[in-house]
């Protein structure tokens, strides 16, 4: 493919795996731990939605918190401070996927960013423990615009960041929703499907479907 002006990542997902607090949830409620990260993780991304139709932005810390108070208040988990404080935390210590630090590495000739619904705070945070942060010129969040994925005003960061068109960027998501709200915006997309999953029925398909980013990175370089 011609190479794009530059590559945007969605973080949470894509780069970082959310599942990866699973083991904590499990250690905490034996037997209850997946659904527990399950529902998490849904109702985050429910939040995000609502407060951006509602105009009532927090941030996604504060989501990612309230998300978990909901999961464990609808499976009849009794969350104590510690143990809310210490499962947040997780959030900051996601493991990359393990693909992710090589394909980065491979696609160094290009122009490399992240774009994401978490907080500054937390991408630094996430991005360093997992050590990718090197292979990144930029961390954009939503925060600079006060609204949540697939919102247009978050893909515009990128287009402002690079200084060029959006079908000049490549954005790669792992969230079929959030290759349907770039692709919206005119962004050249590739999804990376790592679940095998069916595609979103939002009028709009990804240039490039793959199952994750080394073999994205074969695409780009071919």
């Amino acid at each position: 493919m011609d190479h794009p002006a530059g590559l945007v990542f969605d973080a949470y997902g894509t780069l970082l795996d959310v599942a990866s607090v699973a083991a904590a949830c499990e250690a905490r409620w034996p037997g209850r731990g997946a659904a527990l990260t399950t529902l998490w993780r849904e109702r985050q991304l429910q939040y995000s939605w609502l407060r951006s139709i509602m105009g009532r932005h927090a941030d996604f810390w504060q989501l990612t918190g309230e998300a978990l108070d909901f999961a464990c208040a609808a499976l009849g988990l009794d969350l104590a401070p510690a143990d809310r404080e210490a499962l947040l935390a997780g959030y900051l210590r996601l493991s990359p996927f393990p693909e992710v630090a090589s394909a980065l590495g491979r696609l160094g000739g290009l122009r490399r960013m992240v774009l994401s619904n978490g907080t500054p705070a937390m991408l630094r945070a996430g991005l360093e423990h997992a050590g990718l942060a090197g292979h990144l010129e930029a961390i954009l969040s939503v925060e600079d615009v006060g609204v949540f994925k697939p919102a247009p005003p978050v893909y515009a960061m990128a287009t402002a960041h690079l200084g060029c068109a959006p079908a000049d960027i490549l954005f790669v998501s792992s969230n079929g929703w959030d290759i349907a709200g770039a692709a919206s915006f005119g962004l050249r997309t590739a999804w990376l499907n790592r679940a095998g999953a069916p595609a979103e029925r939002l009028g709009v398909a990804p240039e490039i479907v793959v199952p994750d980013l080394a073999a994205l990175a074969d695409v780009i370089l071919a």
